[in-house]
């Protein structure tokens, strides 16, 4: 055994939390009531694929749906700063334009809500890909700092974002 197998050896792997609104494998298709989302060969979309026929499709709420039936966002991005005052239309207007860029591909990927609080601003979305990719659009955008905090024991991410001007 050498060095490196030895050092690994010792060492406890701590496993990625799991994704409690992930549902299990269905088996055929399913189609979710609440947002017409299709479900086929393990993937939520929009659209049903091309020379696909869905016979006796299931009827299963989707993750996203879920989590915005519960309110148990997946991510959570807080605006802050001087600039988001002054530009806040502008942001808000990227942050939609993304949004619908994100769930052309992802079903699952949606804003669940756009709240003020005091000065800020806090966007909460159905997963934590969403939350990221505001993030890195507003730093690309917009210039300022992100600051991304996963969840050691739970499936999240908190995304704070900050320009002052």
């Amino acid at each position: 055994m050498d060095k490196y197998q030895q050092s690994q050896k010792n060492k406890l792997f701590k496993t990625p939390p799991h994704d409690p609104y992930c549902l299990p494998r269905v088996e055929g298709s399913a189609v979710c009531p609440q947002c017409d989302a299709v479900y086929q060969a393990g993937n939520w979309t929009w659209n049903r694929p091309e020379n696909a026929v869905v016979h006796d499709a299931q009827t299963v709420t989707c993750p996203a749906c879920r989590r915005i039936a519960d309110n148990m966002p997946a991510g959570t991005l807080m605006l802050s700063g001087g600039f988001l005052q002054k530009h806040h239309d502008e942001i808000i207007h990227l942050i939609e334009n993304t949004e619908k860029t994100e769930m052309a591909e992802h079903a699952l990927e949606r804003i669940m809500r756009v709240t003020e609080v005091a000065d800020d601003l806090m966007v909460t979305t159905t997963g934590i890909h969403l939350a990221n990719r505001l993030a890195h659009t507003l730093e690309g955008a917009f210039k300022g700092k992100a600051q991304y905090r996963y969840g050691d024991s739970q499936y999240g991410v908190n995304v704070t974002w900050a320009r002052n001007e």
